[in-house]
């Protein structure tokens, strides 16, 4: 506001700043991008949760909870989420894969069991690479009999596709048999993949796996595992299903409903192929070339027909894709391949410290029993408390089963088990002459590796027994599932960490710095106190870590982050490795859902508020350039 005398009148002119913003609150000021920063304790947490696969709102979160409050932080989420871009693409902006190839390199000078390979172009560009620890390797060689091998499109910066080999161990885990990063999705990188896995896995090809309905995989597996049954993935069948029998779905309600007990409620092949040939007579479906196709495949994805296939109890690819879920914590699309790396090293060694959990448990307790029958107690003995709480979930409802003999001879009887009471499915198992083989039309046993509920229903009424036959109980389910010694494999346990590395010493001060700020935070006095000591303390250490590395000996390798120990470590390779190329991949579109006709219509261009120009704002609009004046005091009131 300016006011002048002209005269007998005083004339006040009023400027009303045009982009000016409203007054804030002192606490709101923190806010605004002048003031905002991330201070250097701040940046080493950040750096350390978010090393951790903790989320920016989590972090945030921490911020908080240290600061006292969320105005008194000092910075937002973005601010947190641009350092920790910034200080990652600051380390890994350059030559990645040599990082990567360095990093393979002193993993498996640390761990003889860890392997890996790489493939390289014409250009010396870093193409498919694949590794397993050897954890990884070991667990295959206890549990490798059903794999599910999946490419999750988990993807990194260069958009290669995560490609995992995962299983079951015997608490019924996830667990990770090798994984891969690859260039494209075609049977010539699959071959190459499952190969090279093989070859890692001492030669072992596993009796089943489960893919998805992949063209590209099933090449390969034919190619590379010719004697390995090839599942395909339940879920991801019935998925297609209302996409390709949209008009039956909208159509008929009760095609569903039909479908349903089609697929999941039939036991046999023959019960199956009757409500197949139903429902397509019924819903006009003979001549749908789609259905055709399924049907030809049907050994492969049809659970009537999987029942006398082991699979450790798994029809889909869940296995590869919780998997793929649990990693999502630790890495994202703009992690880089040599941080990707480093992140999945996490990530699997807390799925090893889950294993480690079970097995103190089920060595440590001893799980409730059910029934007074002492064949229930000696399976405790035996089973992992998982596998024993499936089989006594069995053991107990065998008692709402009667047993009804319908065939006899001189080999086998054959006994009708049906519920007491109810109108339900009736089983029919069949036993030997000895009274220790029997077969369920069930087929849980030879699906998942438990006895069923029929079976153990004949047995307890027949014979009583007091322990299960040894050929019933899978070592797979069993406590001492890995107590077999894999010689070919080195240092399998894993490498553990040792008083010299870095990380332990470092977690060793922190729990010590914990106790001491917490009694410096008792009263302003102690406070400068201890500010005082730990600014003389930190001078004495920067100029002890300054002797320290003049005194640095040549073949000390506790400094591995050294160049001159990095540039020996790679100079057994004879050129430097380039960076992969960013290939798109196949997958699933971005939408599939039909969008409506005003989402494609063409957005309309921005026109400026000033000069009536196309393609930009008042806000920044280029006459504002010469006249600053003009542009900040845009109205001029005159009061009198």
């Amino acid at each position: 506001m300016c006011i002048k005398k002209n005269g007998e009148r005083w004339i006040v002119y009023k400027f009303v700043p045009e982009h000016n913003h409203e007054l804030l609150t002192p606490r709101s000021t923190s806010l605004l991008r002048g003031h905002r920063g991330v201070t250097r304790v701040q940046k080493n947490l950040i750096l350390t949760l978010n090393e951790s696969g903790v989320p920016t709102r989590k972090i945030m979160s921490v911020l908080s909870k240290e600061a006292g409050g969320d105005f008194k932080i000092g910075c937002i989420g973005k601010d947190v989420e641009n350092y920790s871009g910034n200080k990652r693409r600051k380390f890994f902006e350059e030559g990645d894969a040599q990082r990567l190839y360095v990093y393979f390199l002193e993993r498996q000078c640390k761990e003889p069991g860890f392997v890996y390979s790489m493939q390289v172009d014409e250009n010396g560009s870093m193409g498919s690479c694949f590794w397993a620890d050897a954890r990884s390797r070991s667990a295959y060689q206890y549990f490798g009999d059903v794999v599910t091998f999946d490419a999750t499109y988990l993807t990194n910066v260069y958009k290669m596709p995560f490609v995992s080999f995962s299983g079951v161990n015997h608490h019924h885990q996830t667990i990770m048999f090798g994984c891969a990063l690859l260039v494209n999705e075609t049977a010539e990188s699959y071959i190459w993949l499952l190969r090279t896995w093989q070859e890692a896995m001492l030669g072992r090809a596993p009796s089943t796996i489960i893919t998805d309905d992949d063209k590209a995989m099933a090449k390969a597996i034919a190619v590379v595992l010719p004697n390995t049954n090839h599942r395909l993935c339940l879920w991801h069948i019935l998925q297609k299903f209302p996409e390709y029998l949209a008009h039956v779905y909208n159509k008929y309600l009760d095609f569903q409903k039909e479908f349903h007990h089609c697929i999941h409620d039939t036991i046999t092949p023959e019960e199956f192929e009757d409500e197949w040939v139903s429902i397509l007579v019924k819903y006009d479906l003979a001549c749908n070339d789609w259905m055709q196709n399924l049907y030809n495949r049907r050994e492969k994805w049809v659970p009537a027909y999987l029942r006398t296939t082991f699979c450790a109890g798994m029809s889909t690819t869940q296995r590869s894709e919780s998997m793929n879920k649990f990693f999502k914590d630790y890495v994202r699309s703009s992690t880089m391949v040599s941080d990707f790396v480093h992140q999945y090293e996490k990530a699997l060694s807390a799925r090893y410290f889950k294993e480690k959990e079970k097995d103190v448990r089920t060595k440590s307790s001893n799980p409730v029993l059910r029934t007074c029958w002492k064949i229930e107690e000696e399976a405790a003995k035996v089973y992992t408390r998982k596998s024993f709480n499936i089989f006594q979930e069995e053991l107990f409802n065998c008692q709402r089963y009667k047993m009804t003999k319908v065939q006899q001879d001189e080999e086998s009887k054959m006994y009708e088990v049906a519920p007491n009471g109810k109108d339900d499915r009736i089983y029919y198992v069949t036993l030997d002459s000895r009274q220790t083989q029997a077969i369920c039309t069930c087929h849980k046993f030879e699906f998942l590796g438990i006895l069923c509920r029929h079976i153990l229903c004949v047995f307890m009424k027949k014979s009583n027994l007091d322990m299960l036959p040894h050929h019933y109980v899978l070592e797979r389910w069993t406590i001492n599932a890995k107590s077999r010694a894999i010689l070919e494999i080195p240092n399998s346990e894993g490498p553990f960490p040792t008083q010299e590395d870095p990380i332990l010493r470092k977690n060793h001060l922190m729990m010590q710095f914990y106790d001491i700020a917490a009694l410096g935070s008792q009263s302003r006095f102690k406070m400068n106190h201890l500010s005082l000591a730990l600014d003389k303390v930190h001078k004495e250490l920067l100029s002890i870590e300054d002797i320290g590395e003049q005194n640095l000996e040549a073949g000390d390798m506790s400094r591995v982050d050294s160049p001159m120990i990095r540039s020996q470590v790679i100079s057994n390779f004879s050129q430097i490795l380039q960076d992969p190329q960013r290939v798109p991949t196949k997958g699933r579109p971005k939408s599939l859902r039909s969008k409506n006709p005003r989402e494609t219509q063409s957005v309309k261009k921005q026109r400026c508020g000033i000069c009536k120009v196309d393609g930009h704002t008042r806000n920044n609009c280029p006459s504002l350039g010469y006249g600053t004046f003009l542009g900040i005091f845009s109205s001029l009131s005159i009061y009198y």
